[in-house]
């Protein structure tokens, strides 16, 4: 919860503003402001006061208690002009509040840590556990002194100045152990734990038995990403409790699944009692990896739990992120966000060079050419199965004539894909042209570089008959000129000479242009590749310079 105080009645304007774009996720603390501060600052994950910093201070100052306990606070003048991250940047995650504020407020953030500031990802931000001098290799990594990165199981990080050897050291491992000095340890969630138990397990027996098991193998409890067990026990007190102490969540799978697991130690106990004959290493083996641990028992009598370990191998991720038409306000946060978090950057040079800046220093960039994309394709998942954190770009949407499919048919189920959908060339050209798109709408591209013309001849008639509103991309260039023609004929086969067209040259550019013209009217040789023409249906009408397509056929019955 975030917490939100005020003193003056602008103050108190701002935050109901922001109480209202947030409604479930802020609580307004009103009365005196130093008693107002210090329940939000004991109840509240987050405080946003919007007061002056200097008078912040003061009154946090006597409440602060340590980096790791501490809420982050962020504070927002009255004018509401400047969101600045004020105590817990990091560990309280006031940097993004105080970014999140600021898109909410139109209000600028102001953030002064010193690894934002140039740029370098906080290793306390990466969403790992961690341990160990996280100030001093921070410090390290500032002033450039080399730090090894010793990577003892893969796991996608981000773009981190981090060398082969140094007197620093960034350990990324699963295995138990102090940090050394000079050195910081980050937990990665590879380590699943399968757990059997018999009903009415005590969760002492359960847990003890998972501690103990992780501390003999020499892992780290803090690189458990789950307990698994069969469904049949989903509800068992002792493994849910055990789980809940643990601060992992608890999967459960169906008998059957667990029975096609093949395991070393099977039992004819459990087969008996949930029909698998392992629950332990089944439920641990059931999603991949190497056996750490085989099944063993609680050393209770009789024992009334079991366990087994494995480690999965780090996944790395695929980012698919639509850039949008070419504005950079039209960029959404999350691709903006992707594009940080990636280590390695794949994609169209020209697109590339429209986001080269939002970056992090050390980004490895791989850019290519027209003509190359199932290449890129292929070396963004070829990146992204080495354990690396990649984004792929395309324009627009990426799933959207980009490049969403050649990297998905490429992809397998041994990485992790997430898609970023970005505002498409047929929407920022209908918010040119009006509203277009009001009805049943298709976007049809004209290359046949990909497509047989037959398929695409089929697809504009069958969308002329339909009476469908179409967006044709890609609609000419110099190495296609007949296309365009010969798709305006078969629409025109079905629609008036006077059916409205809106044709938009580099939507969102710094050199747009657009116009609303007619089916008859459309010279073709006007248009290029860095066109989408859409051309309406029998509703659509042209009002006051603007192409409308209503909601319903109601206009086609009204005099005109």
């Amino acid at each position: 919860m975030i917490g939100l105080i005020s003193a003056t009645a602008a103050g108190a304007a701002a935050r109901d503003r922001l109480a209202a774009a947030w409604p479930e996720r802020t609580r307004v603390y009103d009365g005196p402001v130093a008693d107002a501060v210090r329940r939000a600052f004991g109840e509240c994950e987050q405080l946003v006061c919007f007061l002056a910093t200097g008078a912040v201070v003061r009154l946090v100052a006597p409440l602060l208690g340590g980096k790791a306990s501490d809420p982050g606070v962020v504070c927002v003048d009255e004018g509401g002009r400047f969101a600045v991250a004020l105590l817990g940047g990091h560990g309280g995650g006031a940097n993004e509040l105080a970014r999140e504020v600021g898109e909410s407020l139109a209000a600028q953030p102001v953030v002064t840590t010193a690894t934002d500031a140039v740029g370098i990802p906080g290793l306390d931000t990466l969403g790992l556990p961690f341990e160990g001098d996280v100030a001093g290799v921070t410090r390290a990594l500032l002033d450039g002194e080399p730090v090894a990165l010793e990577a003892e199981v893969a796991w996608p990080l981000p773009p981190l100045p981090l060398a082969d050897s140094g007197p620093y050291r960034v350990r990324v491992t699963d295995r138990a152990g102090e940090p050394a000095a000079g050195e910081v340890l980050l937990r990665p969630p590879t380590l699943v734990v399968g757990v059997g138990a018999s009903k009415g397990a005590p969760v002492a027996e359960v847990l003890g038995l998972v501690e103990e098991t992780l501390r003999e193998a020499g892992l780290s409890a803090r690189s458990v990403a789950e307990l698994a067990t069969v469904d049949a026990k989903s509800e068992e007190p002792g493994i849910v409790l055990a789980a809940e102490r643990l601060g992992v969540p608890l999967v459960t799978y169906p008998a059957d699944a667990l029975a096609g697991v093949a395991v070393p130690n099977p039992s004819d106990a459990p087969l008996a009692a949930v029909g698998t004959p392992s629950v332990a290493e089944a439920a641990a083996l059931i999603g991949g990896g190497g056996l750490l641990v085989p099944k063993r028992k609680s050393a209770a009598s009789p024992a009334m739990a079991t366990c087994a370990v494995v480690r999965r191998p780090g996944r790395g991720r695929l980012a698919v992120v639509g850039l949008g038409p070419g504005a950079r306000d039209l960029l959404t946060p999350r691709a903006k966000a992707e594009l940080r978090r990636a280590s390695v950057l794949v994609g169209l040079d020209q697109y590339v060079d429209q986001i080269r800046d939002l970056l992090r220093p050390g980004t490895r960039v791989l850019e290519s050419g027209l003509g190359a994309e199932e290449e890129r394709a292929r070396t963004a998942v070829a990146e992204a199965r080495g354990g690396r954190a990649v984004a792929l770009i395309g324009s627009g949407d990426a799933g959207v004539y980009a490049m969403a499919s050649p990297a998905l048919a490429e992809a397998s189920d041994d990485i992790d894909v997430v898609g970023v959908p970005g505002v498409t060339a047929a929407l920022a050209a209908g918010a040119i042209l009006g509203a277009p798109l009001g009805h049943d709408h298709v976007s049809i591209s004209l290359s046949d570089l990909h497509t047989p013309w037959e398929v695409i001849e089929r697809r504009v008639r069958a969308a002329a008959e339909a009476d469908i509103v179409v967006t044709f991309y890609n609609p000419r260039s110099r190495g296609r000129d007949w296309q365009l023609p010969k798709a305006l004929g078969i629409l025109a086969e079905h629609r008036v000479p006077a059916t409205p067209v809106g044709v938009v040259r580099n939507a969102s550019r710094p050199d747009e242009s657009s116009r609303v013209t007619s089916l008859g009217e459309l010279d073709p040789a006007t248009v290029d590749m860095m066109t989408v023409v859409t051309v309406g249906n029998t509703a659509t009408r042209n009002i006051a310079g603007r192409m409308v397509t209503p909601r319903g056929y109601r206009w086609q019955e009204e005099p005109s």
